[in-house]
This record gives C-alpha cells, sequence and structure tokens, in this order.
C-alpha cells in the first residue's frame, strides 16, 4: 500500500550514559595558559621556557615582580632591601587595608615594588621592580619610599641602577601622600646621576600616569618591551580634551620610539643580553 512507502522507521533509543570518574580524562590544572592578545592555548611550559612571550604571536604577557627577577638576573643573586617599610593608611581610608592584602595574596610581592640587589652576568646593579599584580602597581608612599632608598643605596655604593616600571599610577587611597612620591623618587635619581652613575629604565605593559611622568622617564637609557603601554593620561580622556581621534597605536611603545620618547624596544627573551652589554660598555665593573 501506498501509506507503506511513508511509514516512520523505526530507530533504537540512545539513553544518556553516565560514565564512571575514573573513565573521564584527568587534565591537571595550571598546565595550559591562554594568551591575552591572540587567545593562543599554550602549554605552560613551553611559556615559561618562553619567558612568557607567547609562542603565536609574540605577545609579552605581564607577569609578576618574582617571576622576572627570577627570569632576568643570575640565579640566586638576588637579595631584598627595603622589606622592612611596610604599608599604612595614613588617610584612613576605608577598605583600604583589605585592599593591601587582598593584593598580598595575589601576588609573591608585600607591596608593588620589590627592590634590592642583584647581578647581570656577575655585574652586581641595585634594581626596583613593580608588580601590576598588587594593586595594579599603584604607587604609594611605600613604593616612594622603596624606590627611594634603593636608588640612594645605590648612590652610596656606586652601583648601576635598574627599574622595571608598570604601574596603572599614584594611588588614590594616599591622595596627595602618594604624588609626593614623584618628587621624592625624582631627587634621589638627581643625586645618583650627580655621582655620574648609570640609570636604566625598562617599560613594561602598563606604564601610566605618575610613575610615566616621573621616575620611568628619567633613566639615561630608556627601554621597553614590545607593545608596552606608556602615558599619562587615558585614551579617552586625551581626545575628549582634544576633541582629535588619535591614532591606533598611540601610547604603544613602537609609537613613542618613532617619536623620540625612548631609546629602544627591546624582545623580553634579548633584555639580559642587551642590558648587560649596556653595564658592560659603561664599565661598571669598574665603579667601585
Amino acid at each position: 500500500m501506498l501509506k507503506d512507502l511513508f511509514k516512520k522507521s523505526q530507530y533504537a533509543t540512545v539513553k544518556n550514559i553516565s560514565r564512571d570518574s575514573e573513565d573521564k580524562p584527568n587534565i591537571p590544572s595550571g598546565l595550559w595558559a591562554k594568551c591575552d592578545k591572540c587567545g593562543s592555548i599554550i602549554y605552560k611550559e613551553d611559556l615559561i621556557s618562553n619567558y612568557y612571550v607567547c609562542t603565536s604571536c609574540k605577545n609579552h604577557l605581564r607577569i609578576k615582580a618574582s617571576t622576572r627577577i627570577e627570569l632576568f638576573f643570575d640565579k640566586g643573586s638576588f637579595r631584598a632591601y627595603g622589606e622592612e617599610i611596610k604599608t599604612s593608611n595614613p588617610l584612613k581610608f576605608k577598605g583600604y587595608e583589605e585592599k593591601v592584602v587582598k593584593g598580598k595574596k595575589s601576588t609573591d610581592s608585600s607591596e608593588a615594588v620589590v627592590t634590592g640587589i642583584a647581578k647581570v652576568n656577575g655585574i652586581e646593579v641595585a634594581t626596583a621592580v613593580m608588580d601590576s599584580f598588587f594593586m595594579m602597581g599603584s604607587m604609594g608612599s611605600v613604593v616612594g619610599e622603596r624606590i627611594t632608598s634603593i636608588v640612594e643605596y645605590a648612590t652610596e655604593n656606586r652601583l648601576p641602577l635598574i627599574i622595571f616600571t608598570t604601574s596603572g599610577g599614584a594611588r588614590m587611597q594616599e591622595g596627595i601622600i602618594s604624588l609626593m612620591q614623584m618628587a621624592k623618587v625624582s631627587a634621589a635619581i638627581a643625586k645618583h646621576d650627580d655621582a655620574g652613575l648609570l640609570y636604566i629604565t625598562v617599560l613594561t605593559d602598563p606604564t601610566t600616569g605618575g610613575v610615566t611622568a616621573s621616575f620611568a622617564m628619567e633613566g639615561d637609557i630608556i627601554i621597553s618591551e614590545p607593545n608596552a603601554l606608556v602615558g599619562f593620561a587615558g585614551r579617552r580622556v586625551i581626545e575628549d580634551t582634544i576633541k582629535e581621534v588619535l591614532p591606533d597605536d598611540f601610547q604603544k611603545a613602537e609609537f613613542l620610539l618613532k617619536k623620540g620618547f625612548i631609546d629602544t624596544i627591546i624582545d623580553r627573551r634579548n633584555l639580559r643580553k642587551e642590558i648587560y652589554n649596556i653595564l658592560s660598555i659603561h664599565e661598571v665593573k669598574n665603579y667601585g
């Protein structure tokens, strides 16, 4: 019959079958990382061996101060200086202590900068390494005091100075006290310069606000990592003020290099070698 030609076939129904947990793939956490620029999923060990530079697009991922110290300086050479300088709440800003505690939990640093003495291929240097994972690297009184102290130590002991910058700007919870750090650090760096000593700044993503307006741009040699955001006010603030649309690469390291604001851009994987060459050229081994 014709009706038999259009009869629906009978199919077996497959029910959901629960799999035992032992049959499920066991993938340990922390083995993979995602590039925040191209979205590539990278094996964590490959990322570490590549200095936290994306293996696909060469994006320089943001890293903690402790990681940068481990990657850049001679193994085991770093000696902390200024850790006894602790954060307080001078303006009794509500919730500030909680934010500081949260910052400590999100990174290995006790504040937004780690300062100390270290070596680059045997050459001793004084250093300050800022940490964007601690309250976005904001500059408060402790950040200013720690950097000032290490700069003064460098001057007294005739050491070259290397500062790695990353910051969202002044720390609003400390008001004018935070802004005072710009002048204090700059005054210490001026004395270091008067002593004829070398100061190298390495700008990393992002370096903005009061840090940019002071010690970040005062180096004898100013280096930046590729594609780092470097500026003072935000892009939208500037556009609203001047009533103009800014170039797409505005405030990027490559734009600043074209305009003469920085001296060079160096890939993180080559940074140690290049800075060692700079230190050698300036004969810092003979500073003592």
